[in-house]
């Protein structure tokens, strides 16, 4: 073999294992995010017959006997004769995105996989398509007798898959959309590229060039490897609703360290040289070492490499995109809020060398126990509720100990409570610690330590409530946003209603229903948002009226009661069962009447998850309204149906 020939041959060998990895890849990517979308399947079924074509291509360049050679030969053809109709698929689906139907086309695709069925049982079993040729240098199929109505049908199918992405293209309105299309359009040619030299290779004479082919087929590589990347960052934003500036970001960083790091390792496993001893080493421990060695480097300049790939991703949007990025990485989770409390106790009580302590923050005119030290979990919550708390403002002059001239601790039951306050003078919570034992003499370090301890403690939950407020905004504006996505990933195309391309759509009724439901269920047992319900109008609050004495206000709560109740497990009530807390917290909060914090508690659950949970037990509350006023509207036009009969 010539020095050339060798060359060409290893090219081919690495980009033929780029794509089959890199196809891999992307079939994983889409089917573990995108696995909802038609789009991304009908995708997903193109990308993996590439996969078996090339997965065929790398083994022919290892066989040992030319029977194997003829095997894996046959086995490209799984995915060549699949090619036609995946494409036709594709296009097909693609098409019906901006719903243009057509039965005829749909019966086009599902006889181009039956048709591509019957071209692979030619292959196998008879010599018709294509056929043995074991005298010639290269490893390759010759045509057989129907080899040119294969290559009709491969063509014919290819050229209505990009008529069908034209067409889409041309029933796009937006300019991103023509954009995405249009990248959609060039790179569609990819997989037929990729298999075009070998149904090439198989209509040509016996005596084409090795060097030729090989060049050939070199080029139709690289240009599968590019373009198959296009074509998924095209179909990557079909079927999800998250922002463009996330899907770039995901797809750019799953094919640095999936797809750049594995194609690196090929190269360097098929690079590095086949001797005996490298150093008194064997290749293969040279091989393993490198590999690692190689995998750690790339992951270390992917980590380095970063903040610029996010630059360019973000190039638009790079400041507010920076105060996300911060946001994420300053804000305090319970967890986090109460092990850096947990380390300003201990760090306390060393200070003043004693034994237990506790932070208590206040929200809503209620206290809260955030964290403790050296206390048992029944004793520190005690604290929370204990009268002690609430009489420390009413201290005489005996039971306070000036610290310094602007820290004052109060002394009570063997504990000194120290009030907390935020930056503009608000109590945030009270820290009680244990008294300490013997001489309280302070030194002036220590003085300057327990101020900036205990600056450090105000300063958290100061942080923490500003924290919740921004967690109470997003929970209230979520609806909207998704809403908003909604909107933003609806394909506007030519002749579509108003309502398909959400002008006029009623997307935002369910939101406000669910907030009248709210509304009534916070006011349950009286007060002007029953009383006063949009909902009393609804047909089913209408006809219990006369079982509820009349009273309109009655009648909708025994309706919300009894939508309550159809959210009800069957069996033994449990408070900690999963399938049991929409129905707890609508009833422990509404029904009952109970403070957040109570119902949190009896939950076992953070305020936080309350308050989302809620939000999902409120909206089933108005899916079953919504049905139960379907049904008797239903019912009511029956009945007028039958009475005119």
């Amino acid at each position: 073999m010539s020095v050339l020939t060798a060359a060409l041959s290893l090219g081919n060998e690495i980009l033929s294992s780029a794509i089959v990895l890199i196809s891999f890849s992307l079939l994983a990517y889409f089917l573990m995010r995108n696995i909802l979308s038609e789009v991304a399947r009908a995708f997903c079924a193109l990308i993996a017959c590439v996969a078996v074509v090339y997965a065929g291509d790398v083994a022919l360049y290892n066989v040992q006997s030319p029977s194997s050679a003829i095997f894996w030969l046959k086995f490209q053809w799984i995915g060549i004769a699949f090619v036609p109709a995946a494409y036709l698929n594709f296009s097909d689906v693609l098409l019906r995105t901006t719903h243009s139907l057509s039965t005829w086309r749909r019966r086009a695709v599902v006889g181009s996989y039956m048709l591509s069925a019957v071209f692979l049982l030619l292959v196998i079993v008879t010599d018709a398509i294509v056929h043995d040729a074991r005298s010639i240098q290269m490893p390759r199929l010759i045509s057989g007798s129907l080899f040119g109505l294969f290559a009709v049908y491969y063509f014919t199918t290819v050229v209505a898959g990009a008529w069908n992405i034209y067409t889409a293209r041309k029933r796009c309105l937006t300019p991103v959309l023509k954009r995405r299309l249009g990248y959609l359009a060039f790179s569609f040619l990819a997989p037929g590229l990729g298999v075009f030299p070998y149904l090439l290779a198989a209509g040509m004479p016996a005596h084409l060039s090795r060097n030729l082919f090989l060049i050939l087929v070199g080029a139709g590589n690289l240009a599968v490897a590019f373009m198959i990347t296009v074509m998924a960052y095209s179909v990557a934003f079909f079927g999800v609703l998250t922002p463009d500036r996330v899907v770039k970001h995901n797809l750019v960083h799953y094919l640095l360290r999936g797809p750049l790091v594995g194609t690196c390792v090929i190269v360097l496993a098929l690079v590095i040289p086949r001797v005996g001893q490298i150093l008194g080493l064997s290749r293969d421990t040279v091989v393993i070492l490198a590999i690692v060695a190689l995998i750690v480097i790339l992951q270390v300049f992917i980590d380095v490499t970063k903040p610029f790939v996010d630059r360019l991703i973000y190039r638009r949007d790079r400041r507010e995109v920076t105060w996300i990025q911060r946001l994420d990485e300053h804000l305090l989770t319970s967890s986090d809020l109460r092990q850096l409390l947990e380390n300003v106790l201990v760090a306390l009580c060393e200070l003043l060398r004693t034994r237990s302590g506790f932070v208590l923050s206040i929200s809503g005119g209620e206290l809260r126990l955030e964290a403790s030290c050296g206390l048992s979990e029944q004793e520190a919550e005690g604290w929370a509720t204990s009268r002690l708390i609430s009489e420390m403002y009413d201290a005489g002059p005996a039971e306070r100990l000036q610290i310094d001239n602007d820290l004052q601790v109060v002394k009570k039951n063997g504990f000194w409570f120290v009030p907390l306050y935020n930056r503009i003078g608000d109590q945030v919570g009270v820290l009680g610690l244990a008294a300490p034992v013997g001489d309280t003499e302070i030194t002036t370090e220590e003085r300057s330590a327990l101020r900036r301890l205990l600056k450090q403690a105000a300063q958290s939950l100061e942080d923490r409530q500003l924290q919740q407020g921004v967690f109470a905004a997003l929970a209230t504006i979520m609806p909207q946003l998704d809403t908003a996505q909604r909107w933003r990933g609806t394909m506007q195309y030519r002749g579509a209603s108003p309502t398909e391309m959400g002008v006029n759509g009623d997307s935002n009724q369910p939101s406000d229903f669910s907030k009248m439901v709210k509304d009534a269920l916070s006011h349950y047992w009286g007060g002007p948002k029953l009383s006063g319900s949009p909902l009393l109008s609804l047909r089913t609050v209408q006809e219990v009226i006369e079982q509820n004495g009349g009273s309109p206000t009655r009648a909708l709560r025994s309706v919300l009661s009894q939508a309550i109740s159809a959210l009800k497990p069957e069996g033994q009530r449990s408070m900690l069962a999963a399938d049991w807390v929409l129905y707890n917290i609508l009833e422990l909060k509404f029904i009952e009447g109970k403070r957040t914090k109570d119902v949190a508690s009896q939950l076992a659950m953070s305020e936080s998850d309350l308050y989302r949970k809620q939000r999902v037990a409120i909206d089933e509350v108005a899916r079953i309204l919504e049905e139960m006023e379907r049904n008797s509207q239903q019912q009511v036009g029956e009945t007028a149906r039958h009475s005119e009969g």
